[in-house]
């Protein structure tokens, strides 16, 4: 809920010339009994500073700086009381985990050198989409509703064992957006979880030769197989800088 704004006057404001011409229209006519002079009308104190600048920020939204992200720009624009939206299944990285990605990042940026390494990882299950404020708490309760009755599952790097199960989950996801009339998630969607992102497309610079590298060194690494197993324990949603878990059986 948004504080009433607060706005200080000029010492021309049109109330002032109204009140003094109030007073100009009220002298006595002839005849009457002489009256004390009104005083003037009192002025003003100014609003300090301090109170001016107390609610900065509350009215408008941030700005969009691109700069600020990598270059990376909104899907949509800010406005205010929207709240981006995403259903994701979390992923605590493991050290070995880390491991592998510092060998496979540094071959891949002698391709991309643009590449940034994933700050957390995940594996989404929406797109991300728009809720106004007040949806946010019926859209969570949809959801925790939805996957109540939905196992944990183990999965890979690139969802292949465990595939149907996530389908399952974003079928259910889905349903819940379009109560909300929100967009569904991808249609014969891959599950995976992202290692690094870059600003613009780099499939033709990544495609080929180094991803055959790259499998290389994912071969060659000791128990690669299980590094690369996530155990889905929650599925969790995140609205503006709100984050919701919902745990899974």
């Amino acid at each position: 809920m948004s504080a009433a704004p607060l706005v200080g006057y000029s010492s021309s404001s049109s109330e002032d010339e109204d009140e003094a011409k109030a007073g100009a229209q009220a002298q006595p006519g002839a005849g009457s009994c002489p009256r004390a002079q009104s005083p003037l009308p009192s002025q003003r104190l100014p609003v300090p500073d301090s109170v001016l600048h107390m609610f900065l920020g509350t009215e408008e939204g941030p700005e969009d700086d691109s700069a600020k992200h990598g270059g990376r720009v909104r899907t949509f624009p800010h406005e205010r009381g929207n709240w981006a939206t995403h259903v994701y299944v979390p992923y605590e990285a493991k050290e070995e985990f880390l491991d592998l990605l510092d060998m496979l990042l540094p071959r891949a940026q002698t391709y991309v050198p643009r590449l940034v390494r994933m700050e957390a990882f995940h594996l989404s299950l929406s797109q991300s989409v728009v809720l106004r404020h007040h949806w946010i708490l019926p859209f969570v309760q949809a959801l925790k509703d939805r996957v109540a009755s939905f196992q944990g599952t183990f999965v890979g790097l690139e969802v292949t064992s465990g595939h149907a199960q996530f389908l399952d989950l974003v079928s259910e996801v889905d349903r819940v957006m379009e109560e909300f009339d929100l967009t569904t998630f991808y249609q014969d969607p891959s599950f995976h979880i992202s290692l690094a992102w870059c600003v613009g497309d780099a499939r033709l610079q990544l495609e080929g030769q180094c991803l055959r590298e790259l499998q290389t060194i994912v071969d060659e690494f000791e128990d690669s197989e299980m590094v690369l197993r996530v155990h889905a324990e929650q599925v969790r949603c995140k609205s503006g800088h709100k984050f919701f878990s919902m745990p899974l059986k």
